[in-house]
């Protein structure tokens, strides 16, 4: 049987004396030295991480025509923490590595504000002029129910995702993004009552009256039949709510949704995991799995374990107070530590793992990724094409030893 282990032959210059007159006169002697394969496997990641870059990778979106790259650019700071100026060279730099998605919604910037609302939608307008439309795969997203957003539609009224609200929904995002259609059209969380954005339990007094799904489906067929929007999605989505939006486009003949945007990192799991894999799969409903905040906010950067408050004083969870407060217990901080442990053990820094481990989970489409600064872009797209592809058996085992001790700590 072939030995696992892998030997290098070294040369070593045997000097005697103190004749040290040149190389070419000294006498050698060789030594065979023996790598176990621990050793060897990190000599090969070492090696692969400085000297080779994959190529970007390109999806198809659920049973859509779509084939988008691995990595979407996502842009909810533009408008707030970013300029247009620095919003335009993040865009910029994501075609140039191959990023054919960008992700934008009309609630966009984020948190949402009234006197900041559509701002990325301007934004992404002023850069799409200079670029080739039909090479950018654009998606958006409408609001779902919100008593608390009401300034965003012209009548003042509680948002809901019926006709009339999805329609001057799309015709403010085409005015604002200066284009003739809408690749991607999603429902941003739905008009029905589901547990958002850290709640983990469906709170059964919390139900309400909801926009049927067959209305809310005939309002995107107009849409589509009148060539503003090519496929449909939703977001922040269960798996009811798929199944009933994949049902009824069946039995009604209407259009059917090919995506979902839903949160997905390392500390957030289960929730997909656990129904929406097997609901979304190809063979069942074919719902392709847009996957966002991959680092939890930022905080599986390990940024937010820092002592040093000042270093992190514009950082997005200590900038906005309550913001994404989710990523901030104490169970997700420990969480993250043995994250950052992992990366360390294995050569990675814990950007690397996080957005290495969900690139790599099969039922992803594509990883939404957002940033503050180009460099801050480039660290993340290089974590998908400078580290091994995929994570080796050893690096998920140690990933799925903190899994099962910790599950999704940010829900606790």
């Amino acid at each position: 049987m072939a030995s696992s282990y892998v030997t290098f032959s070294t040369v070593t210059p045997v000097v005697s004396g103190s004749d040290t007159r040149g190389l070419a006169r000294l006498a050698f002697t060789r030594r065979r030295v023996t790598l176990s394969p621990n050793a060897r496997r990190r000599l090969l990641r070492i090696s692969a991480k400085a000297s080779t870059k994959n190529a970007m990778e390109y999806r198809k979106l659920g049973d859509s025509d779509l084939n988008i790259s691995e990595v979407t650019m996502g842009t909810m700071t533009f408008g707030e923490q970013n300029t247009e100026k620095e919003s335009h060279e993040m865009l910029s730099y994501a075609i140039e590595e191959g990023i054919n998605c960008i992700d934008t919604a009309e609630a966009y910037p984020i948190p949402m504000k009234k006197e900041t609302q559509g701002k990325t939608d301007l934004y992404i307008s002023s850069w799409l002029k200079s670029q080739q439309r039909d090479k950018i795969v654009l998606a958006t997203k409408v609001c779902g129910y919100s008593e608390r957003s009401s300034y965003i539609r012209d009548s003042g009224e509680v948002l809901r995702v019926d006709a009339a609200n999805i329609k001057e929904s799309v015709e403010k995002s085409l005015k604002r993004l200066g284009t003739d259609y809408i690749d991607l059209l999603q429902i941003h969380w739905p008009d029905r009552y589901v547990p958002l954005f850290g709640d983990f339990y469906y709170d059964t007094s919390k139900w309400r009256p909801s926009v049927p799904f067959a209305e809310q489906l005939r309002a995107f067929k107009d849409l589509i039949d009148e060539g503003k929007v090519r496929y449909i999605g939703v977001s922040n989505e269960t798996s009811y709510g798929v199944m009933e939006f994949v049902n009824t486009a069946k039995l009604e003949g209407l259009p059917k949704i090919v995506s979902i945007q839903n949160g997905y990192s390392l500390l957030v799991r289960c929730r997909y995991e656990v129904d929406l894999v097997e609901v979304c799969h190809p063979k069942n409903c074919n719902v392709g799995l847009l996957a966002y905040s991959p680092l939890g906010g930022g905080s599986l950067s390990g940024k937010y374990l820092v002592t040093d408050q000042e270093a992190t004083k514009n950082a997005r969870l200590n900038l906005f107070p309550g913001y994404m407060e989710r990523y901030k217990g104490s169970l997700a901080k420990e969480a993250t530590i043995q994250y950052v442990e992992v990366a360390k053990k294995h050569g990675l820094t814990p950007v690397e793992l996080a957005l290495g481990f969900v690139r790599d989970r099969p039922f992803v489409t594509s990883t939404i990724i957002g940033a503050t600064s180009v460099e801050q872009l480039k660290e993340d797209i290089d974590a998908f094409l400078m580290t091994e592809r995929p994570f080796s058996q050893e690096v998920m085992a140690d990933i799925d030893n903190v899994f099962k001790r910790f599950k999704d700590p940010s829900f606790v």
